[in-house]
């Protein structure tokens, strides 16, 4: 409830005998008094008054537009979330007529929930920001501003099915903008975006782009390149990763940065302990150690498959038992990996159940799958092995042939058959 002296101050002024011009000038005098005091009841009971019947829209608009200036400047988060929020009730059913300071207010309040790291209330408040409408004119910027900004809200909630629909709208007219700097943050929220849904051969390469930004400073351009690098680690093993690996690697400001000493690992293929990868995994963000459909985190699962990569270039057959051994996981969970992953064209190889054997191919998988869903695996080793003997034999007997030419012309010529 408002205090005493500012009910009386507001009844006087709602009174029809008050003047027009006194009127306006009480209520400018009355808001200076209220804002500096910042009591939320007294300037809700202004809201209340400059709102209501006693005031037109004529009249309502500027005193409106001034309470909106005095609003930005309150001391208090919870007294500028509480009032606003009073006023967006007040305005809801009118917004037609004050789309201006509704968006003002909304977009005050989303702020002071944001430095209240309340993101979820913040996007709410933004999204009913009116930014098709005939009564006032938005540009492409600010409409593609709006939508971003609530991306990044629901990114701070990791709600990525929130975020990817807004971040679809500025899609659609960021063609438009000429703001360097909001292209660069629509790029930042659609990396996030991928990083969050665990695509993170897109993530990479979005972030490693960013890196390379002028718009940026250093600082967040190694932050930039030093996710690209987290999440080229995290991605499934395999040659698309291999070429991201290698890029990332080639690239000089690398080895500047702590994940470089795992990527330069996995880089060369060799296998991971158990302390490097805690040491790695104590830097991810919580998302990258969030629990899979097996139960294994993604950075394990990156890991193991990693291993079972860099098996293949130590070995050229193993047993299933040992094969668990080295990636520290049950025979039966091994095998699942390596099927999966000749499956998926990630791993040349072929597997033996009978007699409970990987045999590695050796050389880089093809990475693409057959119409049968089974990775193509004509030329196997074997294969491999018997078209090479039949080669070499086939340029002996040429290089045998020639000589005899060379040497007893006659002798060719009579006897051999061309």
């Amino acid at each position: 409830m408002a205090s005493p002296a500012v009910a009386a101050e507001l009844a006087r002024l709602e009174a029809p005998s008050t003047a027009a011009a006194d009127r306006a000038s009480g209520y400018d005098n009355l808001l200076r008094t209220v804002a500096e005091a910042g009591s939320a009841a007294d300037l809700n009971a202004f809201l209340d008054s400059i709102l209501g019947d006693s005031l037109g829209i004529v009249a309502s608009r500027p005193l409106l537009s001034a309470f909106v200036d005095r609003l930005k400047s309150l001391p208090g988060r919870d007294v500028t979330i509480e009032v606003g929020r009073h006023a967006l009730g007040l305005l809801q059913a009118r917004v037609v007529s004050f789309e201006e300071q509704d968006a003002q207010i909304r977009d005050t309040v989303a702020g002071a929930h944001e430095a209240a790291e309340e993101h979820l209330e913040a996007a709410k408040v933004l999204q009913g920001i009116q930014l098709d409408s005939s009564q006032r004119l938005v540009s492409d910027d600010d409409k593609v501003r709006v939508w971003i900004r609530i991306v990044r809200n629901y990114l701070e909630e990791d709600d990525t099915t929130g975020a990817e629909a807004y971040l679809n709208r500025a899609k659609n007219l960021l063609y438009k903008c000429e703001d360097e700097e909001l292209r660069l943050m629509f790029q930042l929220s659609q990396a996030r975006i991928l990083d969050a849904r665990r695509r993170f051969l897109d993530a990479c390469q979005a972030y490693h782009s960013l890196s390379f930004s002028n718009v940026i400073v250093d600082e967040e351009r190694l932050q930039a390149l030093a996710s690209a690098m987290v999440c080229a680690v995290l991605a499934p093993a395999g040659p698309q990763r291999s070429r991201t690996l290698a890029r990332l690697y080639k690239d000089e400001r690398a080895p500047r940065l702590p994940q470089f000493a795992m990527l330069e690992k996995m880089f060369l293929d060799r296998l991971l302990s158990t302390e490097e990868v805690d040491r790695f995994a104590a830097e991810l963000a919580p998302h990258h150690l969030a629990r899979t459909a097996d139960g294994s985190t993604v950075l394990a699962k990156a890991v193991v498959e990693h291993n079972l990569l860099g098996a293949s270039r130590l070995y050229e057959d193993i047993s299933l038992d040992e094969l668990g051994v080295l990636l520290a996981q049950p025979a039966d969970k091994a095998q699942d990996y390596a099927a999966r992953m000749i499956e998926q064209g990630r791993l040349s190889g072929r597997i033996d159940q009978i007699a409970a054997v990987v045999h590695f191919d050796g050389g880089d998988a093809s990475g693409e799958k057959t119409s049968a869903g089974q990775a193509d695996r004509v030329v196997g080793r074997e294969l491999r092995r018997w078209d090479g003997n039949v080669q070499g034999l086939a340029e002996e007997v040429e290089r045998v042939a020639s000589l005899l030419q060379n040497t007893y012309p006659d002798f060719a010529a009579a006897n051999l058959i061309h």
